[in-house]
């Protein structure tokens, strides 16, 4: 893992926190949890610059996980939130940080849903599951990309925890 919210700017990442925290407590509806780092290695690529995998656990249940992931845009990086349930399949997507002029729609609720359901026998592409969007090509086939390649290395994890 490349660290929890690594973003170069502290200002992002107390922004960042506070914007992974208010999803979590609104998607699994709980007003207190605690985030743990899985060990679980997902390397960065192309796509995928840098990355945090997460167990969302109450006090006394396991809820699900989050993926904190940073992709480029055209000329800069944003930073997106996957939140998965306990058996990795994608419940909520949401991009956190978007620094360009344009392409900003890739925020958009609407867009966003068709990553919902996705799991690691899902295959994303570009034009294809997901539809592009006209001034923000770079940034949707990056976040498709990235996505795809997460959930690809999900496998790996699943074998990983697979009862014996």
């Amino acid at each position: 893992m490349n660290g929890l919210f690594s973003v170069e700017n502290s200002t992002e990442v107390g922004s960042v926190r506070k914007k992974v925290r208010k999803e979590i407590k609104k998607t699994f509806a709980v007003e207190s949890f605690d985030l743990e780092e899985n060990t679980f290695e997902i390397p960065n690529c192309n796509f995928l610059q840098n990355s945090s995998f997460l167990e969302i656990h109450t006090q006394n249940d396991f809820l699900g996980y989050a993926f904190i992931g940073t992709a480029p845009s055209k000329t800069d990086s944003f930073e997106y939130l996957v939140l998965l349930n306990k058996d990795l399949v994608i419940i909520k997507a949401k991009v956190l940080v978007y620094r360009e002029d344009y392409g900003g729609e890739i925020g958009s609720r609407r867009w966003l849903s068709q990553f919902i359901s996705k799991d690691s026998s899902s295959k994303l592409s570009y034009g294809g599951e997901i539809v592009p969007i006209s001034g923000a090509t770079i940034s949707v086939r990056s976040m498709t990309s990235s996505i795809n390649h997460f959930l690809q290395s999900l496998k790996g994890f699943e074998a990983e925890t697979a009862a014996p």
